[in-house]
């Protein structure tokens, strides 16, 4: 007996923690289950052929928004091939609207419903034993092949979060991917967008436990771990308990992701991450959006001014890498209204601002009353947003020009420094997006892949077509040769550089070991990343200062070279020190 559990994982990075957690409580059946993990830059013929050639005797797939179409698409084509082989689903994309999906997929034998730990354990001790029936399995529906009706079990009660086995043992299967654990299910809000706020039942898994499996991932010195809690934070002794052990167990490697609530934080907590290693953890932040007449209708609990000061604490520290997400689409927000949205949170400077569009998740809250919000949304996944009563087509098409300008200019941190000088000559930052994503679209320069000096350069020609002024342009041109070379050392140069031959003398004094440091001289003094805003341009200098760009001592927090302003060199004294490295 072959029992195959599937899963389809938006990157390679990525790692499905679900159906690991399934195979570890059904131990009694571990040699009997196999797991299959594929992403969706896979062709579905190749998945479909690895799992033919897995030969299983029941079928299992996990199924999220990100994998359906291919889950529906293989479900199809499998049981052409083996229609003898029983096919089971679960997750939260198939865990609502039961009867509708064995309508429209009549190979699926059944549905696991909710959490799936203990009946995928009972339906593994079906298949292998050969006893019972699928009427005592709590938790799933099946049709019944001789009435055609669905028929639904009583639900399972919720899981003892401490009796789930501990599902990493074989660590060097992840090598190079993310690890996610959970150490809490359930959460305490309402948010109507979110199929979390169905779990009302909060449950923790014991602190020892917890701390062993945490001791475990330091030990084993795996790159990053990343917490599934809800909100992590909804209870303040859990929360330090595991902050206080990854502090003071910090391997200098491993980063802890968490998903908070910020204005849940309070002075310990804040005290405490300040005293963290940088980078050791990073914290996301759902904030959504500014609008309160959209925040109750959402029933949101979120104090934004609380937030906001609770975000600028955390960046006082300078340790912490902070994601704050917004999302397009909510009821109440308009255009208008989303803008300002944006501003506020941008105002804030995080090292990355997600802005996603409302998703339709069936069972929540919204797609119930999605006819009363005139919410019109994509028929597949992932049920994206089109349209709301609020909200034109139009509006979200120019919103999505804002999202991947935000993207390439922003969230890749490739042009920290530009972003910086550019935003005082704008009404707004969300302005300055829109106007960027105008005018890519009116060059065709969307759908392209560009390099990043390629980027830059689009930047310039932008900025000329703001008919800016000279003094602007070489402005620009210097910031963005500086954020260039923020990254790394360019093999090749930009066009509007200086040729090296005419600061020779500094490359030599301060750069003998090559490519691990370059020395750049600017007529302008940048901001440094503590000014996180500015109100007017930086003023051209009359005399060049000269930046040194170490790669071998980054920020922790973004990667980008430690700079330092460097003394001009003369030749007399270049040849006065030759042999000498100053600061490399």
């Amino acid at each position: 007996m072959k029992i195959f559990l599937t899963a389809i994982n938006a990157k390679y990075i990525h790692s499905n923690l679900a159906v690991y957690s399934l195979r570890a409580y059904a131990k009694d059946y571990q040699e009997q289950i196999a797991i299959g993990e594929y992403t969706i830059n896979n062709r579905v013929d190749y998945i479909l052929e690895q799992i033919y050639k897995a030969k299983p005797d029941v079928l299992c797939f996990s199924c999220y928004i990100w994998n359906m179409d291919y889950v529906e698409e293989l479900i199809t084509e499998y049981h052409k091939l083996c229609p003898e082989v029983p096919i089971w689903v679960g997750g939260p994309e198939v865990s609502y609207e039961v009867e509708t999906f064995f309508v429209e997929h009549p190979q699926v034998t059944g549905v696991m419903i909710g959490e799936g730990e203990r009946t995928f354990q009972q339906l593994c001790k079906y298949y292998v034993n050969q006893t019972g029936s699928l009427e005592e399995i709590r938790g799933i529906a099946f049709l019944n092949r001789d009435n055609g009706k669905t028929v639904f079990t009583p639900p399972q009660e919720p899981m003892d979060m401490s009796k789930i086995p501990f599902c990493y043992d074989h660590i060097e299967n992840f090598e190079n991917r993310i690890i996610y654990y959970e150490s809490s299910r359930g959460c305490p809000f309402n948010c109507s967008y979110c199929l979390s706020s169905i779990d009302k039942k909060l449950r923790f898994r014991d602190m020892e436990l917890v701390k062993k499996e945490l001791a475990f991932f330091i030990e084993k010195k795996v790159p990053q771990v990343k917490f599934v809690d809800r909100t992590f934070n909804c209870r303040h002794d859990h929360a330090m308990e595991i902050w206080r052990f990854v502090k003071e167990h910090d391997n200098g490697i491993t980063n802890f992701h968490f998903e908070i609530s910020a204005d849940l934080l309070n002075e310990e907590e804040l005290a405490l991450i300040h005293d963290m290693r940088p980078g050791l953890i990073q914290l996301e932040i759902g904030v959504q959006s500014t609008n309160e007449t959209t925040i109750r209708e959402i029933h949101r609990t979120m104090k934004l001014e609380l937030l906001k000061d609770i975000v600028r604490k955390i960046q006082d520290g300078e340790n912490i890498h902070e994601h704050l997400d917004l999302i397009a689409g909510l009821p109440y927000e308009d255009y208008a209204t989303f803008a300002k949205s944006f501003d506020e949170i941008y105002e804030l400077k995080p090292n990355q601002l997600q802005l996603g569009f409302l998703k339709v998740l069936k069972g929540s809250y919204m797609y119930e009353h999605a006819a009363e919000y005139e919410i019109v949304y994509h028929a597949k996944t992932p049920y994206e947003v089109m349209k709301t009563k609020w909200l034109s087509f139009d509006d979200v098409l120019k919103i999505k020009q804002v999202e991947e300008m935000l993207e390439v200019y922003y969230n890749s941190g490739q042009f920290e420094i530009t972003m910086k000088v550019m935003e005082p000559l704008f009404d707004s930052a969300f302005a300055m997006f829109q106007e960027l994503g105008v005018f890519y679209e009116e060059k065709g320069y969307f759908g392209m892949s560009h390099s990043r000096i390629r980027r830059a350069e689009i930047l310039l020609e932008f900025m000329r077509e703001q008919k800016s002024e000279d003094a602007v342009l070489q402005m620009l041109e210097e910031s963005l040769t500086f954020d260039l070379y923020y990254r790394e050392n360019c093999k090749s140069r930009p066009f509007w550089a200086p040729s090296p031959a005419q600061f020779k003398e500094q490359t030599r004094y301060y750069c003998k070991n090559g490519v691990k440091s370059h020395v750049e001289p600017f007529h302008y003094r940048f901001p440094e990343k503590s000014k996180k805003a500015l109100n007017e341009i930086p003023t051209r200098l009359k005399q060049p200062v000269y930046m040194l760009f170490d790669y071998e001592n980054r920020d922790p927090l973004d990667h980008q070279a430690h700079v330092t302003e460097v003394a001009a060199v003369s030749m007399a004294e270049e040849a006065k020190s030759a042999g000498k490295a100053k600061l490399c």
